[in-house]
């Protein structure tokens, strides 16, 4: 498996802090989205911005991330895993604590550095389960205790319901996820674990490039241009069932927050809604008329258009 930079794909120092390696990461991923992207490898670029956000955006694979680079890899440089894993704890919980990604969507689809790293055998240990898991010596089969896991999931998926299927101890499984499932619960499968224990699979949401997660709220940042600000418009956003046409006040400022009730996140004591936060940005002229456009605004609003 070959060395990935990640802070070279998204663009940041490894210096950089946490807000400023989430802001990196939106920009990256709505450049690349392959629904508004034109560059012909947008979709591959698109996954190594995905990767590298999830490897940087949790202090536990960060650390491990780094303690690895710290050794003076380069992009492209071969790295060889010891036969026990490396010999640090990443993104895990411990020895018997592992993460698993559901195939497609948002989680799925990262390469085989990315899983070597955080989800085989680390700190030591040649697998997942610990000498208790796996019985006394000389005791014979014993039935084991329950084994956890992480679920990585698509916001998609919470907002739907949908059955994944996921790679875990050598298993591959179909795994039906209720729609509003929340982090940090757990979904329980029975004989599935080690030496015929249970399977528990406690539930994260994977980094997505639109939305955000406020408990059962969605939030979504919507780039608008000066124009729909100022006059008002009606435009198409992006929500976990679909796109919606949402409605533009007039004079309206950036940081603004409008509301889609009931398109967050599904619950029975209340769907969350969806909170669209205003970008004002504006678009580079690419043509004369563009820029004739910019110089009669400046024209218009003159020089002293900041207010206090």
């Amino acid at each position: 498996m070959h060395f990935k930079d990640y802070y070279q794909t998204l663009g940041v120092e490894p210096t950089a802090g946490e807000a400023e390696i989430k802001t990196a990461y939106r920009r990256m991923a709505r450049k690349y989205h392959p629904d508004v992207s034109k560059e012909s490898d947008a979709e591959e670029k698109f996954k190594a911005v995905n990767e590298a956000y999830e490897a940087l955006r949790d202090p536990q694979k960060r650390a491990a991330y780094d303690q690895l680079r710290s050794r003076g890899y380069r992009p492209g440089d071969e790295v060889r895993a010891p036969p026990g894993g490396f010999d640090f704890n990443g993104g895990r919980g411990g020895p018997d604590f592992e993460e698993v990604f559901a195939g497609g969507g948002a989680g799925g689809g990262f390469s085989d550095f990315f899983e070597t790293l955080f989800r085989r055998g680390q700190g030591g240990h040649g697998d997942p389960f610990s000498q208790a898991q796996r019985g006394r010596p000389g005791a014979g089969p014993q039935r084991s205790p329950d084994t956890r896991a992480k679920l990585s999931v698509s916001l998609e998926t919470v907002y739907a319901g949908d059955t994944v299927r996921v790679s875990v101890h050598g298993k591959t499984l179909d795994v039906k996820i209720p729609k509003g499932i929340g982090p940090g619960q757990v979904i329980r499968l029975a004989g599935q674990g080690g030496n015929g224990g249970a399977l528990l699979l406690e539930i994260e949401y994977s980094a997505h490039p639109r939305f955000e997660v406020d408990g059962r709220n969605v939030i979504h940042v919507l780039p608008i241009a000066p124009w729909e600000a100022a006059l008002g418009a009606t435009v198409s956003v992006p929500t976990l069932g679909g796109s919606v046409e949402l409605k533009i006040p007039k004079q309206s400022e950036a940081g603004a927050k409008l509301r889609l009730r009931g398109r967050g996140i599904p619950a029975p004591a209340g769907t969350g809604d969806q909170i669209v936060e205003l970008e004002v940005l504006a678009p580079k002229p690419e043509t004369k008329e563009q820029e004739a456009a910019y110089v009669a605004m400046r024209d218009a609003f003159g020089k002293d258009w900041r207010r206090e």
